[in-house]
């Protein structure tokens, strides 16, 4: 289950500004939940499929991504470089599982989304905690901008 959370209110009231009146503003929050919430599932068919491209087109092409191990990616051009290299070849049995359990706006256009993720296999398998700030863009998609993979420890 996803919990929700909005940043918090500014002490200082902030000036009036006139809101334009394009699709940006016709989301609601449950909107873009849903949406987070299906981009985090494309994420786990990607990752069962092995499937790079699938993969790499969540991601904003500015990203940074940090992986379970510490290697530090910048751009898309070098989440790509390593994705084509690594996820095609990877030495699971594709099972994953990847569930947002809480999202927090930080801004209508940005959020913070904490996943449970889990490698399933007859072995006990493993699990990480990523952390994904998406972007919302002017069509509306939701991109991965910066994200962070933990391993869990097991026990």
């Amino acid at each position: 289950m996803t919990t929700r959370a909005t940043a918090a209110e500014p002490t200082a009231p902030e000036p009036p500004v006139a809101e334009p009146t394009d699709a940006r503003n016709a989301h609601t929050e449950d909107a873009d939940i849903a949406a987070i919430e299906r981009v985090v599932a494309a994420v786990e068919r990607a990752q069962r499929a092995k499937d790079p491209d699938a993969f790499l087109a969540l991601f904003h092409p500015e990203a940074v991504w940090t992986t379970a191990h510490g290697k530090v990616l910048l751009g898309l051009d070098a989440i790509a470089e390593f994705t084509r290299a690594v996820l095609p070849t990877a030495n699971w049995d594709g099972q994953v599982t990847y569930e947002p359990v809480h999202i927090r706006f930080l801004r209508p256009d940005v959020a913070a989304v904490k996943v449970r993720q889990v490698y399933h296999s007859p072995q006990g398998g493993s699990e990480g905690a990523p952390l994904y700030v998406m972007t919302r863009q002017h069509d509306g998609r939701w991109l991965l901008h910066a994200c962070q993979n933990t391993g869990v420890p097991a026990g």
